[in-house]
C-alpha cells in the first residue's frame, strides 16, 4: 500500500536516477553479485574483486570455502549497505547423504519437523561464539533422490548453518547424515540470474579501461537494489540535503511512503529513487499520513548518492 502526501508536478532539477548513472559513478555505488567457486574463502573473493576494481570491496554473508553460489559484494560507497542484506532469507540447494537405508516417504515426513523455529549450535570451525541459537527454516523441498542421497532446497533465515541442519536431520532419522555439497542460490534478495563470474568481471574491467564500459555496466547493480528489502519513503528535494547531513525526517518532507509500523527499519529515497538514508520509523505509516508536523524517522545511516541536493530544509513551493 502507498500513502501519498504530495504529488510531484514538475521534473526535479536535483539528483539522478540510479539507472542513469555514468559507469564511473556506478562503480563506486554498486553491488556485484559473484558466483563464488569452490575453493577460495569469501574474504579472498572480496580481496580479488577489490584488486580488480581498485577500490574498497566488502561481501555480505560468508560462504564456506567449498560452498558455491550467490555472493553479493559492495563496491566503494556501497560497502555501507552490505550488512543490511542479512534481513532477507537465504536459499540453498543441498546434497545430503543419509548413512542408512531410509525411504523418501520417511525423509519427507522428517524434513517437515525441521521447518519453523529450530535451535542450532554453530560448528567448531565457525567464526562465531558457540552457543545455542534460534533460527527459522521457512521451507525444505526434496528435489530429487537416489537411494541414500537426497537433493534438497532449503529456504532459511540468515545465519542458519545448513551443514548442521543436515547432521541434525540424520540424528533424527537414527541413521546419521552429512552434507555432501552446498550451493547458495539466493542471498540478500539477489539470485543466480544476477551473478557474474570473477573472470567475467575481470574481462569487463579490461574492456572498460580500453574505452568500452557497456559490459561492466551490465554486471554492476545500483546499491538501491540492496535496499528493496525494506519499506521506503520518498522525500522532497528540499529535505534530501539535510537528511544526507544526518538529519531526521520530518512530516513536511514526505512525498509518499509504503506501509510500515513503528519500529520498522525504513529507507529514505529521493524523488528520483536515489537511496539517501536508512532509519527507524517513529510512527506507523497510517499515523504519519494524518500528521502535519513532527519527526517521523530517526536516521541511522546515510548513503552517498550521485546527485546533489539543497543543503538545508526549505519551504516546499
Amino acid at each position: 500500500m502507498k500513502y501519498v502526501r504530495d504529488r510531484i508536478h514538475t521534473l526535479s532539477p536535483y539528483g539522478e536516477y540510479p539507472e542513469n548513472r555514468a559507469v564511473d559513478d556506478l562503480i563506486e555505488r554498486s553491488i556485484v553479485v559473484i558466483d563464488k567457486p569452490s575453493g577460495p574463502t569469501s574474504h579472498q573473493i572480496s580481496a580479488w574483486v577489490q584488486n580488480m576494481c581498485g577500490m574498497k570491496a566488502g561481501h555480505s554473508g560468508t560462504l564456506d570455502p567449498k560452498v558455491t553460489g550467490v555472493l553479493p559484494i559492495g563496491l566503494g560507497h556501497s560497502v555501507r549497505v552490505t550488512d543490511l542484506l542479512h534481513a532477507a532469507p537465504k536459499e540453498y540447494i543441498a546434497a545430503v547423504k543419509f548413512h542408512g537405508n531410509i525411504g523418501k516417504k520417511t525423509v519427507s515426513s522428517l524434513v517437515k519437523e525441521f521447518v519453523g523455529e529450530i535451535y542450532q549450535t554453530p560448528p567448531l570451525r565457525s567464526g562465531v561464539k558457540r552457543r545455542i541459537r534460534k533460527r527459522t527454516v521457512y521451507e525444505i523441498e526434496i528435489l530429487d533422490h537416489d537411494q541414500k542421497e537426497y537433493l534438497m532446497r532449503v529456504r532459511c533465515q540468515s545465519g542458519t548453518y545448513v551443514r548442521t541442519l543436515c547432521k541434525d536431520m540424520g540424528k533424527a532419522a537414527g541413521t546419521g547424515a552429512n552434507m555432501m555439497q552446498l550451493r547458495r542460490v539466493e542471498a540478500g534478495g539477489f539470485k543466480e540470474s544476477d551473478c557474474s563470474t570473477l573472470q567475467d568481471l575481470k574481462d569487463a574491467f579490461e574492456f572498460y579501461t580500453e574505452g568500452d564500459p557497456s559490459w561492466l555496466s551490465s554486471l554492476l547493480l545500483p546499491y538501491e537494489r540492496s535496499l528493496e528489502l525494506y519499506p521506503g519513503i520518498k522525500v522532497k528535494d528540499t529535505a534530501a540535503g539535510s537528511i544526507l547531513n544526518g538529519a531526521d525526517l520530518a512530516v513536511p518532507g514526505i512525498l509518499e511512503m509504503d506501509e510500515f509500523h513503528k519500529g520498522d527499519h525504513v529507507v529514505l529515497y529521493s524523488a528520483k529513487n536515489e537511496g539517501l538514508a536508512y532509519g527507524v520509523a517513529l510512527f506507523d505509516a497510517s499515523q504519519i499520513i494524518e500528521m502535519d508536523q513532527g519527526l517521523v524517522v530517526k536516521t541511522n545511516r546515510v548513503f552517498k548518492p550521485t546527485g546533489s541536493y539543497p543543503s538545508q530544509w526549505k519551504e516546499h513551493k
